[in-house]
């Protein structure tokens, strides 16, 4: 029997770790880092610098998290590495604090050391899910954890907006108070994630390696034997494709959306903090929602209804031209950016077998951040070549939500789930 106190202590992590993704990547460094770390270097090719920072982490992740999520399997050490990267991953954030004009090396090679942490952490939470519910209930405790790791989010950019206003009356410019809120962020994930590492607990049973095997070697060995065998796995395989492509639209929104906001939209630094909040608590209510909705119709349905929400948001960004219009159409994608990151979660989970929750979330892992180098990139590609035309960049995302439509429909639930259990 599963307590809930540990439910709430797995839940925390996303809490936790929000307010990285909410603040650096999303709402605040990302848009410091174009107006005033890269502001002597063009607009779109700024804009460019950006996703090719982010995709260098995840291409590092890319290779490293099925990897270490097999030896984490073997080892059971999920926990432990767990904890260790979201050790680094504060204090990297919290060096972000000495970045200013200029500084593009070092804040590039800060971003890419603190992500690469963040991602590798992401996925090994993700792999206590399975331990932690049922089919009955993992949409539900799935979705728990996505509407809690928002609202982690809105109350870390709650506290940074409140810093920032103040700061601003006290005459500080973007180049004083910008850096601060990397402290902030550090803070918070440290101090938020400890319920996570008191209260989760480790279930495998380790073994023990021979004189000739190495963890690297035995965590290799499982990855091989995994491929060796997909074919046993196809829904889960065929999931991971259609995942990734959704994923592709989902990472662009999420890296852009203030970029977006500030370009086109003319949003202030102030304005758009307030877009994101007013996101997270979309998002938390769509994640808690519909991972209820999950347990009742079944994911892939659930799935199936989000990436619809997607592609109608999308349609209504480009036309989009009034704020309040704009409002509007950012709460319809914290709708459907908090129920299909949860839903993509729950579907990973009923897929993946015991013992190898790990190694399967790692290729989650894979998948995502797969996606989240290929998405920005043609954004920032777009963006370039049509010298900063943010609204075309925007809409050829589309094509990743249509796409990933398509491939959600070859994959049937039912197969996938005793594949697992076989």
């Amino acid at each position: 029997m599963i307590k809930k106190r540990e439910i709430f202590g797995w839940a925390m992590f996303d809490f936790a770790n929000s307010g990285y993704t909410t603040v650096v990547l999303t709402a605040i460094f990302n848009t410091y880092f174009i107006a005033v770390i890269a502001k002597d270097i063009e607009n779109g090719a700024a804009t460019l610098l950006w996703t090719i920072t982010i995709a260098i982490a995840n291409a590092i992740v890319l290779f490293a998290s099925p990897l270490l999520g097999a030896i984490a399997d073997f080892s059971c050490n999920k926990k432990r590495f767990l904890f260790i990267s979201t050790f680094f991953c504060t204090v990297f954030t919290a060096l972000l604090f000495f970045t200013g004009p200029g500084d593009i090396l070092l804040a590039c090679s800060l971003i890419i050391l603190s992500s690469l942490m963040f991602y590798i952490g992401e996925s090994l939470i993700g792999a206590f899910l399975p331990e932690i519910s049922s089919n009955e209930n993992i949409g539900k405790i799935s979705g728990y954890g996505w509407a809690l790791g928002y609202i982690g989010g809105l109350i870390v950019l709650g506290i940074c907006l409140v810093y920032v206003n103040s700061a601003k009356t006290a005459g500080l410019s973007a180049e004083e108070f910008v850096p601060v809120t990397m402290l902030i962020v550090a803070a918070c994930f440290a101090v938020a994630a400890l319920p996570t590492f008191f209260l989760l607990k480790e279930r495998c049973i380790k073994k023990e390696l021979t004189p000739k095997q190495s963890l690297f070697k035995t965590g290799y060995k499982r990855l091989q034997n995994t491929w060796r065998h997909s074919h046993q796995y196809q829904d889960l395989f065929r999931f991971l494709i259609c995942l990734f492509t959704y994923h592709c639209g989902i990472n662009t929104v999420i890296v852009i959306a203030a970029i977006y906001a500030q370009e086109v939209m003319q949003f202030t630094t102030e304005d758009t903090i307030l877009l994101i909040l007013i996101v997270n608590i979309s998002a938390a209510a769509g994640a808690f929602a519909f991972g209820i909705i999950q347990d009742r119709i079944g994911v892939k349905k659930t799935l199936s209804f989000t990436l619809c929400i997607w592609i109608l948001a999308m349609l209504l960004a480009f036309f989009t031209t009034s704020l309040g219009w704009f409002w509007f159409v950012a709460n319809l994608i914290g709708i459907a950016l908090g129920s299909s990151q949860s839903a993509g979660r729950s579907m990973i989970g009923l897929f993946s077998p015991a013992h190898h929750n790990g190694e399967f979330f790692g290729l989650w892992g894979l998948a995502i951040r797969l996606a989240a180098i290929v998405g920005p990139i043609s954004y920032g590609l777009m963006a370039y070549a049509t010298k900063g035309d943010h609204r075309l960049a925007l809409l050829s995302t589309i094509l990743f939500f249509i796409i990933g439509l398509i491939l959600l429909s070859r994959v049937d639930e039912n197969r996938g789930k005793q594949a697992a259990l076989n």
